[in-house]
């Protein structure tokens, strides 16, 4: 039984760490946590292009906030 959920983990690790290759190779910026999180949401039937755009809305406004901050007013 132990075995079992060795070779499982074992197999969710290896995944993760190619999607994490892949997710590099594409320079996406997300790190591990982050895409593990969108890996989740898209098993649980989150639309992966409406999770795309919404990173991409969020990554803007972060940059915009930071702008922001960064110009004397």
């Amino acid at each position: 039984m132990a075995s079992a959920a060795n070779t499982n983990l074992n197999a969710v690790r290896e995944t993760m760490d190619v999607l994490l290759e892949i997710s590099r190779l594409l320079n996406t910026g997300l790190d591990m946590e982050s895409l593990s999180i969108c890996v989740r949401l898209c098993e649980q039937g989150i639309n992966p292009e409406a999770l795309s755009a919404v990173i991409k809305e969020l990554r803007k406004a972060s940059e915009s906030l930071k702008a922001s901050e960064t110009c004397p007013n």
